[in-house]
């Protein structure tokens, strides 16, 4: 259950009600993939113009709101920034190890590519 309390708050659900299925969905994409790896390797949250998707920027509005709805993402505004983070704490205390599965697949996959 999520819900918005303003509109510079954006809804995210709980912990508990991530679900799995929601999660591999929004890892499924390989956008949002590579949002979330940037994400895993950032020292702080980035914001949305940080990344350069080659997609149109409805798109990756929507990639972003994916994530954010699948609960693998939070996004907060700063000023006029959107600010997003991994949820890394709760992905991993809902999927104990899938983060980092995830993750190893995707650098994986990205050598054997090159």
């Amino acid at each position: 259950m999520t819900t918005e309390t303003s509109p510079r708050e954006l809804a995210h659900p709980p912990r508990d009600a991530i679900r799995l299925e929601g999660v591999l969905h929004a890892l499924s994409d390989p956008m949002r993939l590579r949002v979330v790896c940037e994400l895993a390797t950032a020292q702080d949250d980035l914001s949305c113009s940080y990344f350069d998707l080659p997609v149109t920027k409805s798109t990756t509005t929507h990639h972003f709101r994916v994530l954010r709805e699948s609960g693998v993402i939070r996004q907060v505004y700063r000023g006029t920034a959107k600010m997003n983070g991994l949820r890394r704490g709760d992905l991993d205390a809902q999927f104990p190890g899938l983060l980092d599965s995830v993750l190893a697949a995707a650098a994986h996959q990205e050598q054997r590519d090159r």
